[in-house]
């Protein structure tokens, strides 16, 4: 599977913007971005006096979006066609498609500290939707589904870690979370004002329907 593997803070770097991507660590002095908050590259304390043409700044918006649920092109550009053809407003469609990733869906409900942990979580078996035990990161998560930690999985140091965490933690509104027994129901799907990502997805849309 095709996956990013460059430095994570010179996408945030990028994009003009903190995307945390990993975890806590966005939070502290460490944060990369905070650091050396200018675009990578040579040029890149430049960057910020040149002028961006309407296309650029549809691009970075996609960009943005990409790097925030690590998602590449290919699988991007199918939740978009996917999005467009549903009900509504195809840029809420796109938005709501990519919070219900697995992944994302356990970064939210408080079991990773940031996607990339969850991808790594879900991907090594750790979680069941359901009574299945499901390994995919993108897999479509549908309103009414329960997501657990698998039973052997519980004795995870990792996991037993972030159990003690998820008493402090925000939970979006559109979960229903049980500390107990580790697991969350996604309730609903939630509407574009309930998503807290600084996403222009209208500037998405007019890319892609050029």
């Amino acid at each position: 599977m095709a996956k990013y593997t460059g430095p994570v803070c010179r996408q945030c770097r990028r994009e003009g913007v903190k995307l945390f991507l990993k975890g806590e660590r966005c939070y502290s002095d460490k944060c990369g971005f905070s650091r050396r908050g200018y675009a990578p590259g040579q040029h890149g304390q430049g960057q910020g006096r040149k002028k961006v043409s309407e296309y650029g700044l549809q691009l970075r918006e996609k960009q943005k979006a990409r790097r925030i649920y690590g998602v590449l092109e290919r699988q991007f550009r199918s939740y978009f066609e996917k999005a467009e053809r549903q009900k509504g407003i195809t840029g809420e469609n796109l938005l709501v498609l990519l919070e219900r990733r697995l992944d994302n869906v356990v970064y939210r409900m408080g079991f990773a500290s940031s996607r990339t942990q969850a991808r790594q979580l879900v991907m090594h078996g750790h979680f069941e939707v359901g009574s299945h035990r499901v390994d995919i990161p993108s897999y479509l998560v549908r309103a009414g589904e329960v997501v657990r930690v698998c039973e052997k999985s519980k004795e995870s140091p990792l996991l037993q870690g972030m159990a003690q965490e998820l008493a402090r933690k925000t939970i979006p509104i559109w979960f229903d979370l049980s500390v107990k027994d580790l697991s969350g129901t996604l309730t609903r799907y939630p509407s574009r004002a309930e998503m807290d990502v600084s996403i222009q997805e209208h500037l998405i849309v007019e890319l892609y329907s050029r």
